[in-house]
């Protein structure tokens, strides 16, 4: 008897442990829940990649056109593509501007929230078309030539060993000083480059507009090559 009672014993230690092995793959392999395509589009207009964003919005209104969240998020991603024409307008990007407005503009008379005559949708009216009177008037402006006028200050390594290229960005120089109103501060190695690069500087302007009160000076950075720093003051 004690042999056939340590057979069934082993045998059903051995049954116990073929079922704690069959299981233990099924829970190793449970992964957390994926995100719905609600969520998905969500996720995408909050970390701003909005063109992944709108190709799920048409993919989620051809799949479920009667939903009510449609135009909720036809009005985020209007909101958020004006918001970046804002900033790319900053930041001087006119092309990027001009685009993300494009957008804005595409997906805001989808939504009815957006184009009734409540306050909300008079005030994001009157927002867009406050973003598009500024992309107009930095569309008439001319373009910088050689600073980033969304930066407090430009700093330009200035050309001296060719003549001709040296003209061509002291043309550029001029064009930004009198466009951007920038105060000129030439650093250079020795005092006697100063006055010769702030007389053809000062001819430039006066060429582009007689009356430009042109403010230049200089320091001496005897280890640095010559630059320019150029500090706008939007005119």
């Amino acid at each position: 008897m004690k042999p056939f009672a340590s057979r069934c014993l082993l045998v059903g230690v051995f049954s116990l442990f073929l079922a704690a092995c069959s299981q233990a793959p099924v829970e190793q392999a449970s992964t957390p829940a994926q995100p719905d395509a609600w969520q998905q589009l969500q996720q995408n207009i909050a970390s701003n990649e909005l063109a992944t964003a709108e190709d799920q919005l048409v993919s989620l209104q051809a799949q479920s056109p009667g939903d009510g969240r449609i135009e909720q998020y036809q009005r985020e991603l209007a909101e958020a593509y004006l918001q970046r024409s804002q900033i790319m307008l900053q930041k001087g990007d006119v092309n990027a501007a001009v685009t993300a407005l494009a957008r804005a503009r595409a997906l805001m008379p989808q939504a009815p929230a957006v184009t009734g005559g409540d306050a909300v949708s008079q005030a994001r009216k009157a927002e867009l078309a406050k973003a598009e009177a500024a992309l107009k008037a930095a569309e008439a402006k001319p373009r910088a030539r050689v600073i980033d006028p969304s930066a407090p200050s430009t700093v330009i390594a200035l050309e001296t060993t060719n003549i001709q290229a040296m003209r061509q960005q002291l043309d550029d120089i001029a064009a930004d000083v009198v466009n951007y109103g920038c105060d000129v501060v030439f650093q250079v190695p020795r005092s006697a480059d100063a006055p010769w690069l702030k007389t053809l500087l000062t001819k430039r302007v006066r060429k582009i507009d007689s009356t430009f009160e042109l403010k230049q000076k200089h320091d001496i950075q005897r280890a640095l090559p010559a630059q320019v720093v150029l500090v706008p003051h939007q005119r």
